[in-house]
């Protein structure tokens, strides 16, 4: 009697590179894939979650769009092999319990997560498989170097980026990719009742408000790989000239790909460096390292996205947020162009240039002397890549309460900035067309006068 595998997809939405998916082929009985969309798992359950977990936070909703059309693109490349993507709701615990039950399956397989909440319900589902009898696996898919294996030589993890990406390029080289399995290598598929993605509401109607994300990307494992191969031949020679110049067509727009899994880090490691070995090429890899690193703070210091990694910043000055102030940072309406062109650029498309995503969060937490948690929550919201790791490092960077902190003195000017990275003005142009007419907005706050308020009160807590 037949045994089949599950395939539980997560943050992986590809069939190529995908450890979990390669051995259940290599199993050789029929797959059954499923992802199970959960936001209703109990935290409060202490025999599965620790005091320190801090849940698994649900994706926004620029995220769900994506998700939505990653998950559509993934049924389609597992109907070309013979298998079926099945969609359920529910905790995550159950669902998968009561699956494997229905299909009587032998081994369950995933690839692994990185946030403690997920790690710690991972292993309560590992570990009840097990006493039942199941072979339960998880694999390293989704990061080159796992967060556990890469220590200080005092044994601690890496709080500063560059000894860490030294630590990186001394480790042994990633693995290659694994091929994604063909028709004739899967015996097949055990199908199983299936609920409909479109009931889950993943896409905005009232209103739809997506209009931008549409015009911009294209979510799937094929379209990730095609612009790959567009960056690797057209952008990676320019890149470290080219990156910082936002109305530049200079980034590799992996960002989402990496994200939700459409593309592997182990994919764009190997495709880059097969490419290239230019100056380009290192400088790129080095932001995946940056990546990489996200995920070992991540992995070692839980609450990343909640509390500060600095507990000085406890303490820290934030001005009580103004719902007027804050709404004209999120809207781009600040009267400050450079920033009112990143916040668009947000809106409109998804993303946002690295350069800019600086300024404009520089500008939140300093000018307006706003908590960087408001921005960071704003971000998981409105961008296609919001990741839990890079997201929440970032901010903390740039408020200087994480660690690898920009210096607390460290207060970008738009303005200095517009003029040396968009003299020009192609993107402030391409974004906030009226800057400069009378009928946009006068400045929200004096950038000098801010500046100064933004040291005072970095120094109320510089001996901390």
């Amino acid at each position: 009697m037949a045994s089949p595998s599950i395939v539980w997809f997560r943050d992986d939405l590809r069939v190529g590179d995908n450890p979990a998916l390669h051995a259940a082929a290599e199993r050789g009985e029929p797959i059954v894939c499923v992802y199970v969309f959960d936001e209703q798992t109990d935290y409060s359950d202490t025999s599965v979650f620790s005091d320190d977990s801090p849940g698994i936070r649900p994706n926004g909703g620029a995220a769900k769009w994506w998700m939505h059309h990653s998950l559509e693109a993934l049924a389609g490349e597992l109907d070309a092999r013979g298998l079926a993507l099945t969609f359920r709701s529910g905790p995550a615990a159950q669902v998968i319990a009561g699956l494997q039950r229905e299909t009587n399956a032998g081994a369950v397989y995933w690839n692994r997560r990185y946030g403690l909440a997920e790690r710690e319900l991972d292993a309560s589902i590992k570990s009840s498989l097990k006493e039942a009898g199941v072979e339960a696996r998880s694999f390293q898919a989704n990061l080159l170097f796992e967060p556990w294996t890469l220590r200080t030589g005092q044994g601690q993890p890496y709080k500063v980026f560059t000894p860490f990406w030294r630590a990186c390029l001394g480790a042994p080289t990633p693995r290659h990719p694994l091929p994604a399995p063909s028709a004739g290598h899967v015996t097949g598929a055990k199908t199983v009742p299936s609920e409909k993605l479109g009931d889950w509401a993943f896409l905005p109607t009232r209103p739809d408000w997506a209009g931008g994300l549409r015009d911009t990307w294209t979510p799937g494992e094929k379209a990730a790989h095609a612009e790959l191969r567009a960056f690797e031949a057209e952008g990676l020679g320019d890149y470290q000239r080219e990156r910082d110049f936002p109305s530049q067509d200079a980034t590799s727009r992996m960002s989402p790909r990496l994200r939700h899994g459409e593309m592997s880090p182990f994919q764009v490691w190997h495709g880059v460096r097969d490419a290239s070995s230019a100056e380009g090429a290192a400088s790129f890899l080095r932001e995946v390292g940056w990546r990489e690193f996200g995920y070992h703070l991540l992995y070692h210091w839980p609450k990343l996205g909640t509390e500060n990694m600095r507990p000085a910043f406890n303490a820290f000055p934030w001005n009580d947020p103004d719902p007027e102030v804050l709404g004209r940072w999120q809207q781009g309406q600040t009267g400050i162009p450079i920033v009112d062109a990143g916040m668009r650029e947000l809106w409109q498309t998804g993303v946002m240039h690295n350069r800019i995503r600086m300024v404009t969060a520089s500008f939140l937490v300093k000018n307006l002397l706003l908590d960087w948690r408001l921005g960071e929550a704003w971000f998981w919201d409105t961008l296609v890549d919001a990741d839990p790791a890079s997201n929440t490092m970032n901010w903390q960077w740039v408020a200087g309460s994480g660690v690898d902190a920009a210096p607390y003195f460290r207060v970008f000017n738009p303005e200095l900035q517009a003029k040396k990275f968009d003299k020009h003005g192609e993107y402030i142009n391409q974004y906030v067309p009226e800057a400069g007419t009378p009928g946009y907005p006068e400045p929200i706050v004096d950038l000098g006068e801010s500046r100064k308020r933004a040291l005072a009160a970095y120094d109320t807590i510089k001996g901390s």
